[in-house]
């Protein structure tokens, strides 16, 4: 079986709330991008983790669906997926509970039945949507 291994990286001073960071990737589209408490929990500059996992759940699963509807003879003429993750304070902190994925699709030849299952069947098994403890929900246009 094949095996593929990313990486990426955060550096940190300070305390939590007055701290300031950054995250980078291995490929380098992200280096040192700043990142603190305001960019996570207020509208400071910067990025935050939750807003990276909702990037990467979008993009995972719009890719996932291409390869299913390849699977089915299909093409996208273009599909735009956003993800909005909702966090929540808990007892002894805060936990990632769900991921809204809303996708806008323009399948020619697919009708509403098989867009809806495959597009559920790559919800369900993108690598980013497996490794997620949190309620996944799917609004899924087929646009004429």
């Amino acid at each position: 079986m094949a095996s593929i291994s990313r990486s990426g990286s955060a550096h940190w001073q300070g305390g939590g709330k007055d701290g300031t960071g950054s995250v980078s990737t291995q490929s380098g589209v992200l280096k040192e991008a700043p990142y603190g408490f305001n960019a996570r929990f207020g509208d400071g500059r910067g990025t935050n983790p939750e807003e990276l996992i909702a990037a990467a759940h979008a993009g995972c699963f719009t890719m996932a669906l291409a390869f299913q509807l390849a699977g089915a003879n299909l093409t996208a003429e273009r599909m735009d997926t956003s993800a909005k993750v909702g966090m929540d304070q808990v007892e002894g902190g805060w936990k990632i509970s769900r991921v809204a994925l809303t996708l806008k699709a323009k399948v020619p030849g697919c009708d509403e039945a098989t867009f809806r299952k495959l597009a559920e069947t790559a919800k369900a098994n993108c690598p980013v949507s497996k490794v997620l403890n949190a309620e996944i929900t799917l609004d899924a246009t087929l646009e004429a």
